[in-house]
């Protein structure tokens, strides 16, 4: 079975969601991820499973280290 899709759109608003997560802006660390659609989201927690991670760990390491994408 292949990967879930995940749209250019939505990847850019999870890439908004680790910028404002490193910038200490929690309204644009929550907003952003709220426009990402179903299939994309599972694509994205697929990626994430397949580098040994998830969301939370992903969100917690940007914001420790205040990396932008």
């Amino acid at each position: 079975m292949p990967a879930p899709v995940i749209r250019p759109l939505a990847a850019a608003h999870f890439r908004e969601a680790l910028a404002a997560t490193a910038d200490r802006d929690p309204a644009g660390a929550l907003a952003a991820p709220m426009h990402i659609d179903n299939e994309s989201w599972q694509g994205i927690e697929h990626r994430l499973a397949m580098l040994g991670t998830d969301l939370l760990d992903v969100l917690a390491q940007t914001a420790a280290n205040g990396a932008h994408t």
